[in-house]
């Protein structure tokens, strides 16, 4: 059985003090939230959990075997580092869906975040060390995009597939199976998701295709850390790619 451990990274007051005392400028902020994503990154990647950017004042994660003292040096360093604090919750459930609610509600019960009184909160469940139950990953990207889109359309309109097919399977893998998908650049999705069958990934990538007419392939691996299942989430596409199948597991 699966059985996620999700991380929610929220900037403590940040719509505040990105105008205080006045206005700042656009690229500074946007600085700002690539440099933290790169830290949050860099930090667990090295732990085997993986981050994802969200929407740049959040960042959430998937960090079985990531304990609470691990979360603490986390913020502890982002603190050191940033004129903001960054609160933290975390869930733990079958459903990744279910995780992230678990760990968002953990930083709302604490405070709006534009309250200026919640700093670098940190609450949640997490999984017990002897955890033994597996992550799913799947990893999916667009058939044959650099000779559909990349090589023949303006790099906006390629976007604007590649977002519109994302956007398509992002919502069918939650709405469907209380998974999270999240856009990791080029023509890439990586997915958490509860343990699902072949055919449920082939219905998936059917849905996209017929509400977008965007061409999925995708990738399947488990493991004890996101990263473990990630890894082998990418063998499995490679299979798709030289085999030209749709559904790869490891």
């Amino acid at each position: 059985m699966t059985r996620i451990q999700a991380t929610q990274l929220q900037l403590d007051n940040y719509g505040p003090w990105t105008v205080t005392p006045e206005p700042r400028r656009e690229m500074d902020l946007q600085t700002l939230q690539s440099r933290l994503y790169t830290d949050v990154a860099q930090f667990v990647g090295a732990r085997d959990a993986y981050a994802f950017y969200a929407r740049g004042d959040n960042v959430v994660a998937v960090t079985n075997g990531l304990d609470r003292g691990a979360h603490e040096t986390l913020q502890t360093s982002l603190a050191n580092r940033y004129p903001v604090t960054v609160s933290v919750g975390v869930g733990v459930a079958e459903r990744p869906a279910d995780a992230l609610a678990a760990a968002s509600e953990r930083i709302q019960a604490a405070g709006s975040a534009q309250s200026p009184d919640r700093r670098e909160v940190l609450d949640g469940e997490f999984a017990a060390d002897t955890d033994t139950d597996d992550v799913e990953i799947a990893h999916f990207d667009v058939d044959d995009a650099t000779g559909k889109y990349t090589d023949q359309l303006s790099e906006f309109d390629t976007f604007v597939n590649i977002e519109g097919g994302y956007a398509a399977l992002m919502r069918h893998l939650r709405s469907e199976h209380g998974a999270l998908a999240f856009f990791v650049g080029g023509d890439n999705v990586i997915a958490a998701c509860p343990e699902l069958s072949e055919s449920e990934y082939h219905d998936a990538i059917t849905a996209v295709n017929d509400e977008v007419d965007v061409e999925l392939k995708v990738g399947v691996g488990t493991g004890r850390t996101a990263h473990a299942a990630g890894i082998d989430a990418k063998h499995a596409l490679e299979t798709c790619r030289h085999d030209g199948t749709t559904v790869e597991f490891y």
